[in-house]
């Protein structure tokens, strides 16, 4: 079992940039899957970025959206995932929320349900 909080949003421009983490406690996070979502007001959660785990490829998954822009890795050492985001636009604004899960097959990845465990999400407001 794995425990996840993030940290790292905030109020920026359009333009700017910001760092999510995702903080894993418990179970070593590489031995996941590891996801970031997003939901904005009034929309249903949306797929980010998605990596496989430790020994399963290296392959990154992005959503079109943020494609170019977003980067997600994670380093092992501190148990911790990020979220690199750059140039932010207004359309960014939105609860993000990391995810891990086990067992996933690549077509699940986007799949938020596949995901066991989620943190509490934190707030990113783009200004125009």
């Amino acid at each position: 079992q794995v425990h996840l909080v993030e940290t790292g949003g905030g109020l920026v421009q359009a333009g700017g940039s910001l760092r999510l983490s995702c903080a894993a406690s418990g179970r070593a996070l590489s031995t996941y899957a590891m996801a970031w979502f997003r939901q904005a007001p009034g929309k249903e959660r949306e797929f980010v970025a998605a990596m496989r785990e430790r020994g399963r490829g290296s392959t990154i998954y992005y959503a079109e959206s943020v494609k170019g822009r977003f980067t997600i890795s994670r380093d092992n050492a501190v148990n911790t995932g990020y979220l690199q985001m750059n140039s932010l636009n207004t359309e960014d604004t939105a609860i993000y929320y990391c995810a891990a899960g086990s067992g996933l097959i690549t077509s699940s990845l986007r799949l938020g349900e596949q995901y066991a465990y989620w943190g509490q999400g934190t707030q990113v407001t783009v200004s125009s």
